[in-house]
């Protein structure tokens, strides 16, 4: 009777140690994401690309940026305030051409 439940009880330890590896994996943290992600490094606005400056004033009358970022592939992440006060983060390549966000 001992030996059955010694054997329950270490099945049930590895199960519980499977299922915990597993969750780690399907649900990265805020930090992971963040290293999946480009480096973004903090630019001045002044020196977005005039393609880029073109862009926002052609398809975001009125919009605001705040904060800009740039990487290393000619990609611009933009934090905007719409005409409407409303706050968006965009992605933006050097072209001026929007791009989904990631």
């Amino acid at each position: 009777m001992k030996t059955l439940i010694i054997a329950v009880a270490i099945a049930f330890g590895t199960l519980t140690v499977t299922n915990a590896q597993s969750s780690s994996l399907e649900n990265p943290t805020k930090a992971q994401n963040a290293s999946m992600q480009d480096d973004y490094k903090e630019v001045q606005v002044s020196e977005l690309p005039q393609a880029v400056k073109d862009a926002i004033a052609k398809d975001l009358e009125g919009a605001v940026v705040s904060k800009a970022y740039a990487n290393g592939k000619g990609e611009f992440k933009l934090v905007v305030t719409t005409a409407d006060d409303v706050g968006k983060t965009m992605y933006v390549n050097s072209k001026g051409e929007w791009i989904k966000e990631q």
